[in-house]
């Protein structure tokens, strides 16, 4: 088993190969699609994902998204690590 890769500000969140970011015309939704998984996303996890191009930092991603959403940074930042996190345990995401 490999070991847990911890998401922190400095991270730099990036969709692994293999890991697209699509809208389903069938279900009216965007989705990530993994090999044989699909998750569906919410428009909060839509808009933190877009910013995960393997450019952007945790911190600079919640920066961008309290500016553009008139929210609280250390509440973005919590949300994004979190959803982040729970991605990367999942490996639909690399750090």
């Amino acid at each position: 088993m490999t070991e847990r890769i911890e998401i922190t500000e400095t991270s730099v969140p990036a969709l692994p190969r293999g890991v697209k970011l699509r809208f389903d015309k069938q279900r009216d939704q965007w989705v990530l699609l993994a090999p044989e998984r699909l998750f569906v996303l919410d428009s909060i996890a839509l808009e933190i994902v877009k910013r995960c191009k393997g450019e952007a930092n945790i911190d600079e991603i919640a920066d961008d998204l309290a500016t553009s959403f008139s929210a609280p940074k250390d509440v973005v930042m919590k949300d994004v690590i979190a959803l982040l996190q729970d991605l990367t345990d999942k490996r639909i995401l690399t750090a």
